[in-house]
């Protein structure tokens, strides 16, 4: 078998072990070590099978987030162990000080929510979550499309903001503000109307008997809240819109800020969450500039690489 061959057939098995391995890691019991690099070598694997193109570009991020959510969902497989080292009441302290005296996502509800009752525009904030889903990875398409000279960096930089914030979940996982009220760790004030998740609840009048089977579909890992990757990656997918044209920049910013003010409300997230993941998405974007030499240069052996393995 040439070389060539012997290339390729082992990059066809690396993008195998990295789709299956996600989907076997329970079965198996295989390690998150284990899980983690092999789904992290099939988006490289890909690059040696076929040519640059759109399509190889949409495989090779789909990939990429394939292997995000293994790395977000396989802290939840042991939700005991998971929950003995969540952290509670550290986003709570930094936000009753932010909030004087109780956390804004409290203040906010007593003020504004009606209890029996969504308003039009609680509801609006409820599917400016729900959309998230599809806001990243829309924006990377809508720059491949109309600036393909972009996509490249723009792409890099949104899936970096998922990937490091996955690094935080393993290392400090930290619960959500509706856990924390739950758990009776949140000051509710002389008003006595304790948190709500409010989404939820939405979620429950709208879908019915249907709402379980979709909330457990996208659940994932329910104690993964810092930083908020909701935030941050509309915050860098906003960023990524601004350098195309000020008019895809104002609606990127203008989602943004919605599904921020969003997350706070419906007791998805603390204000310091947000914090964390827009300073995230910040910080990628700043060091774009200087890490684009050494990528590049990594990039071009593995296309180099790869080239051989094309080559007839």
């Amino acid at each position: 078998m040439t070389s060539r061959k012997v290339i390729r057939a082992a990059a066809w098995a690396a993008v195998g072990l990295g789709v299956a391995a996600p989907l076997a890691r329970r079965r198996l019991r295989l390690k998150p070590a284990v899980v983690l690099a092999t789904a992290a070598s099939a988006p490289v694997a890909v690059t040696f099978l076929a040519p640059r193109s759109r399509a190889r570009d949409a495989v090779v991020c789909t990939l990429q987030m394939w292997a995000y959510f293994a790395a977000y969902e396989m802290p939840a497989d042991d939700p005991e162990r998971l929950r003995g080292r969540v952290r509670v009441d550290y986003p709570v302290r930094t936000d009753t000080v932010l909030g004087a005296g109780r956390i804004p996502t409290v203040r906010l509800q007593q003020a504004l929510h009606r209890d029996g009752e969504f308003q039009w525009w609680e509801k609006v904030l409820c599917w400016s979550h729900w959309v998230w889903f599809a806001v990243p990875h829309s924006t990377a398409l809508y720059v491949m499309f109309r600036h393909p000279e972009q996509f490249p960096r723009a792409a890099a930089r949104i899936y970096a903001t998922f990937d490091l914030g996955a690094v935080v979940y393993w290392a400090v996982p930290t619960a959500p503000p509706w856990f924390a009220a739950e758990a009776g760790r949140i000051d509710f004030g002389p008003d006595g109307r304790p948190l709500r998740r409010l989404m939820r609840e939405y979620g429950e009048e709208l879908f019915g008997d249907r709402w379980p089977q979709l909330y457990d579909a996208l659940g994932g890992n329910p104690l993964a809240a810092m930083p908020s990757l909701h935030f941050g990656t509309s915050v860098a997918s906003a960023q990524v819109l601004r350098d195309t044209g000020p008019i895809a920049g104002a609606i990127g910013w203008a989602y943004a800020s919605t599904l921020g003010f969003a997350l706070i409300y419906l007791g998805e997230h603390y204000v310091t969450d947000l914090v964390a993941g827009g300073s995230l998405a910040e910080g990628v974007r700043r060091a774009t500039p200087r890490a684009a030499g050494p990528l590049r240069s990594a990039g071009d052996a593995i296309a180099r690489w790869a080239g051989r393995a094309r080559a007839a």
